[in-house]
């Protein structure tokens, strides 16, 4: 075998221009996640939804792209990944198209169930194309930095997007901003990326695909329903069906010759430990970075516009982290790499833990700057090691289960750190409320700071201006308590990385037998047709 940097094995400027194409759809796809977030007013003026189909019309697109993410891996590991990626794209444009158009809050939901269909179908063949393209190690570790900074400014950079669009446009226009894109992935697919059919093209496992699904989706909407449900008994409910299944899942995957998701892959050591090490990572992240989002809008009072714009600096030092992670990773063990980013995140969430309601602003923007792009060493290596790891043709069964790893710490993060928040808000303003109160206000400031700042608005100056300073110091209080805990979760997460994945050598150095349980990170790859 040739080795790591051998002339053949280098990529050259066909592979670099497709890389370019596939980090549209890895930004797009995630930037959707995060583009309704201050659109979903707008857009529940024109439908009227309620409140329970609001809820569905933000999360549906999240919850299916997850929940169908390793599936579709391994879909594109039979059935050929450019393929799946043309016709994921290809669904994507059509069905934004008509989101755009909608007049139904029913039809909404429809559509954005779709939209995550077509999401989930793109996310793995992106991954999978890229080990297929990329065999060098050094050249696929920036690869996968570029991938990863792409889908970590994707959810950055949803809220700048969006405020940019509904200032010149309205809420329809964050669906037809994702025509363009794919139109360019569906032309530039067939003129860029390898066409070839993975080796092990078989049957497809439908029972264990549906199996799949209701492991994922009751789990899933068990743990983002924690923070939304008025009673803790059907998320927890949905948590423990989810679990069932799962125990049926992966007894059926035991028993198969062609298992949907080889779970004996949890065995290596470096793939159980950084996918540990991705969720714990995520997990921190996840809740505080949604409560930051709050803080800029509720306490701060900016704008869509300007909250974009106060997010947008640490999504650029992110992207440049990212991109210089894999660089790193050559001279330090990824490991070290990653526990270090995690240290870093810890610093930032020590900083949240100083903040309160009338700290100056750019102090706030500087701490989310070293918080923010600490999370990219994890994401852009722990995808490295996991996909690596595996045979090539499990790349992108792989991928897709990396990528529902990090989706699925999100969603912790956002029920057990956001559910910290929220109860740490409800204290701070119980038998704080200024006198003079209606009881529907009150109860609405109870509830949240966004009921609390609706209800100030129609109140009279001096009652409104004291409920606001009692619910924004509670809120404060919560993003404090929060910022603490997921500290403590990165602090985990680095111990986690630097024990687990210490046996990683640094990108491109020698590696122990590929057969072996501690096998490299950077296996063999088959090439990329030259067509």
């Amino acid at each position: 075998m040739s080795s790591a940097g051998s002339p053949q094995l280098r990529a050259g400027g066909k592979q670099w221009a497709a890389l370019g194409l596939l980090v549209l759809p890895a930004l797009l796809l995630f930037m959707m996640l995060t583009i309704l977030f201050l659109a979903i007013p707008y857009l529940a003026a024109d439908l009227r939804p309620s409140s329970t189909q609001t809820l569905w019309i933000l999360d549906i697109y999240g919850f299916l792209m997850a929940s169908l993410l390793v599936l579709m891996g391994t879909v594109a590991d039979r059935f050929g990944h450019r393929n799946l990626l043309i016709t994921g794209a290809l669904l994507f444009g059509v069905v934004s198209a008509a989101a755009a158009f909608t007049d139904s809050a029913e039809l909404m939901i429809v559509w954005r169930a779709l939209l995550g269909v077509a999401a989930a179908m793109q996310m793995p063949t992106t991954l999978g194309l890229i080990f297929t393209m990329f065999q060098d190690p050094k050249q696929r570790g920036v690869a996968i930095g570029t991938w990863a900074a792409a889908i970590s400014a994707g959810v950055a950079l949803g809220p700048l997007l969006s405020g940019l669009l509904l200032e010149a446009f309205s809420w329809r226009a964050t669906f037809f901003v994702a025509v363009p894109v794919m139109a360019v992935v569906v032309i530039g697919a067939p003129l860029l990326l390898p066409g070839r059919q993975g080796p092990s093209a078989g049957r497809l496992d439908l029972v264990s695909a549906l199996l799949m699904l209701l492991t994922l989706l009751p789990l899933i909407y068990g743990v983002k329903s924690f923070t939304t449900s008025d009673s803790p008994l059907v998320p927890a409910l949905a948590v423990v069906v989810g679990l069932l299944f799962g125990v049926l899942f992966v007894v059926r995957q035991l028993r198969s010759a062609e298992p949907l998701l080889d779970v004996r892959l949890f065995k290596n050591r470096t793939v159980s430990g950084a996918l540990s090490v991705f969720v714990l990572s995520a997990m921190g992240l996840g809740g505080v970075y949604l409560m930051f989002t709050q803080y800029l809008q509720l306490v701060k009072a900016l704008s869509p516009l300007k909250t974009g714009f106060a997010i947008l600096p640490a999504a650029l030092v992110l992207i440049v982290v990212a991109m210089r992670s894999p660089v790193l990773a050559r001279r330090v063990r990824p490991g070290y790499v990653i526990a270090t980013g995690l240290a870093v995140q810890v610093v930032g969430y020590i900083l949240f833990t100083l903040v309160d309601s009338t700290t100056a602003l750019p102090w706030v923007i500087v701490g989310f700057i070293v918080l923010y792009p600490a999370v990219s060493p994890s994401m852009a290596l722990t995808t490295d090691l996991v996909v690596g790891s595996v045979p090539p043709e499990k790349a992108g069964a792989a991928g897709g289960l990396a990528s529902t790893v990090n989706d699925l710490g999100i969603s912790l993060g956002v029920a057990v750190i956001g559910s910290i928040g929220t109860a740490v808000y409800r204290d701070g303003v119980d038998g704080k409320l200024p006198d003079g109160l209606s009881a529907p206000a009150a109860s609405a400031a109870r509830e949240n700071l966004d009921g609390a700042v609706a209800a100030a608005r129609e109140l009279p100056g001096r009652v409104g201006d004291e409920l606001l300073v009692v619910a924004r110091d509670a809120f404060t209080s919560g993003l404090n308590i929060a910022a603490g805990t997921a500290a403590v979760i990165a602090a985990a997460g680095a111990v986690v990385a630097a024990l687990s994945l210490r046996h990683v050598p640094p990108t491109g150095s020698a590696v122990p037998d590929a057969g072996s349980a501690e096998a490299s990170p950077a296996p063999s790859v088959p090439a990329a047709d030259s067509d």
